[in-house]
């Protein structure tokens, strides 16, 4: 079929195929959960000679109009499966949108055990989030955390220029079903009503909220702060000078735990790269897709450094890496006397052994190529220290061991 077949996360069910865990596919709503299973998987599985009728697949979407409402009830479903499950065979279990059944989860653990069974579901960030794995599944729910298309994903079967695709996926960002609005005017429209009728509705439903405007507005400072260094405090002031309402720091540090776990956000913690501690109260946040970023804002804000260092961080994370924000402390000589200065590198990327120390500078001339290698220079251990630039070059290495490479590269083929 002619598809984005989202390659990435194929390989990583393959990999998990019969492990005897429930996999667990997480993510923001409309990010592709649901097509990678029912689809994707589904398919590889045919090719793969699994007969058609060992494999279940159900959805329990509201919005799908094949869902068999008797199926909700967990009684019914048990008997249906149950009854599907017919030989010793292999089956392969697939619940699509799986928490609109209650009482499931005694159910999937039941099938689960099954030797023959190999459970795959999906839910709705506001009723199955990463935090509630463990408990759920009993230590044996095995999650895959599906984002937005990638740029190298946004860019297949599209035929216009790199230059073309890279500023539509910059500002509309890489939510699959944007595939289906041509015009811009469609694209915002999809986005921000997003926001208003799922994301926000999801969270407030979940945690019962009453203080919807602080959630609200907490949502736009985040998205106007990407890449800045925050902590709730912080956070807070700026709901209270900007957007002159009232908020307390344990409230807003409530609400970003509430929009983290519902896949709109990430933060990413400070690190001492010489020290070697986190700074546990400061940490930066990005949007898990920069087109919904720039919809909250209403397409205000598009500086293209934070927008492109936003973009790198969710290709790390996109690839495996475990992402912190980095600091290195050093003392200097200032005004006569001994000071402690602070260097930032962006990112510290960590995927097992591989470690690599980024900085992302969308220009780069004389005076920025020094102000970002003087964090890289400063730090004394054999890790890759890598600049991401904006222009489209080919990669090199300069005396200090310090490689510089292209945007496009790095987004068609990562790090090297």
């Amino acid at each position: 079929m002619n598809y984005i077949k989202r390659e990435i996360y194929l390989n990583k069910l393959i990999a998990r195929r019969d492990n005897g865990e429930v996999k667990v596919i997480t993510g923001s709503r409309r990010s592709g959960k649901s097509w990678l299973l029912s689809h994707v998987f589904m398919d590889y599985l045919l090719e793969q000679g699994v007969p058609a009728d060992h494999i279940i697949a159900l959805s329990f979407d509201q919005d799908d109009e094949n869902m068999r409402e008797d199926l909700l009830d967990v009684k019914v479903l048990k008997t249906y499966l149950y009854e599907r499950i017919k030989d010793e065979g292999n089956y392969y279990l697939m619940l699509d949108e799986v928490q609109e059944v209650i009482g499931f989860e005694r159910l999937v653990n039941g099938l689960n055990a099954k030797p023959n069974v190999d459970v795959y579901i999906t839910g709705s960030n506001s009723h199955l989030l990463s935090s509630d794995i463990n408990t759920l599944f009993r230590g044996r729910g095995d999650e895959i955390h599906v984002y937005p298309l990638s740029f190298g994903e946004f860019c297949i079967g599209r035929n216009e220029s790199m230059n073309e695709l890279w500023k539509e996926y910059y500002t509309y960002g890489g939510l699959p079903g944007l595939r289906n609005h041509a015009s811009a005017e469609q694209k915002v429209n999809y986005l921000q009503r997003l926001w208003k009728k799922t994301y926000l509705a999801d969270v407030i439903e979940r945690h019962k909220l009453r203080n919807t405007d602080l959630l609200e507005n907490l949502a736009d400072v985040l998205s106007s702060s990407i890449g800045s260094l925050n902590n709730p405090t912080k956070l807070a002031n700026t709901i209270q000078s900007v957007k002159q309402m009232k908020a307390d720091r344990s409230t807003v540090e409530t609400y970003i735990g509430y929009l983290e776990d519902a896949f709109l956000f990430e933060s990413a913690k400070r690190y001492d790269i010489k020290g070697k501690r986190y700074f546990e109260s400061i940490k930066k946040y990005y949007s898990v897709d920069i087109g919904l970023r720039n919809a909250r804002l209403n397409f205000r804000q598009q500086e293209l450094t934070h927008i492109m260092e936003n973009i790198v961080y969710n290709h790390l994370r996109i690839f495996g890496y475990l992402v912190d924000v980095g600091v290195v402390e050093v003392r200097e000589m200032k005004d006569g006397k001994q000071q402690k200065v602070q260097y930032e590198v962006d990112f510290i990327a960590t995927n097992g052994q591989e470690k690599y120390y980024i900085q992302v500078a969308y220009m780069m001339d004389d005076t920025k190529r020094e102000q970002e290698l003087k964090s890289l220079k400063r730090i004394d251990n054999s890790f890759r220290k890598i600049v991401i630039v904006g222009d489209d070059i080919a990669p090199w290495i300069d005396d200090n061991g310090i490689c510089y490479l292209g945007l496009f590269q790095f987004l068609r083929e990562g790090l090297i």
